[in-house]
């Protein structure tokens, strides 16, 4: 009979598959325009981890090979609201009349729309469409502000890796995506 582990080494095996699961997003993302897919099966492996479900980088590839077919229309989109918040940005630095609030209006928007892209892709399941899963995350990020913004700190925390260690930004992404399951959960917990 095997004896159950305690409950430190279980919440240190989690915090070291987030870890990992960092490394596969960053692989998976290496396409540019797959992040969303990359994160949405990193997420789910995570849910199944959580779940006491066993699974392995396989179902992480199977998961991310589903999510992709029209998840990349959305890493598409998402480089696309990058560049209109680039422009914004350009504007502000132009001295253009009405340029601080244009770029603080695109950077807001910009950080809305990473956050519900990042609550989409932590309860994607196969079958799921990406429209509907950006549309209910969206009305989640604005109804659900602490929860967003436990997300902004989760990426500002990405950033600060990896201006401070590189490669410390790696397996920080899959604390991020643990973030944004541990939010949706509790965004379900909390309103059924």
């Amino acid at each position: 009979m095997r004896a159950r582990p305690s409950v430190f080494a279980e919440r240190f095996g989690i915090f070291a598959e987030c870890l990992l699961t960092g490394v596969w997003i960053a692989v998976a993302s290496l396409g540019v325009v797959t992040y969303p897919a990359a994160f949405a099966a990193g997420a789910r492996h995570l849910r199944r981890r959580t779940g006491q479900v066993r699974g392995g980088w396989r179902e992480f590839v199977a998961d991310f090979r589903v999510a992709v077919r029209r998840g990349w229309l959305v890493g598409l989109a998402g480089w696309g609201a990058v560049a209109a918040a680039w422009t914004d940005v350009q504007a502000v630095r132009a001295g253009l009349p009405g340029g601080p609030l244009v770029g603080a209006v695109g950077l807001f928007a910009v950080i809305g729309l990473a956050v519900a892209g990042l609550r989409a892709a932590a309860v994607w399941a196969p079958g799921d469409r990406w429209r509907a899963l950006l549309t209910a995350a969206g009305r989640r990020t604005v109804l659900d502000p602490g929860g967003s913004f436990l997300l902004v700190g989760g990426a500002v925390l990405v950033v600060c890796s990896a201006l401070l260690i590189a490669p410390l930004a790696v397996p920080v992404l899959g604390a991020v995506a643990a973030a944004a399951v541990a939010v949706e959960e509790r965004h379900r917990r909390r309103h059924g």
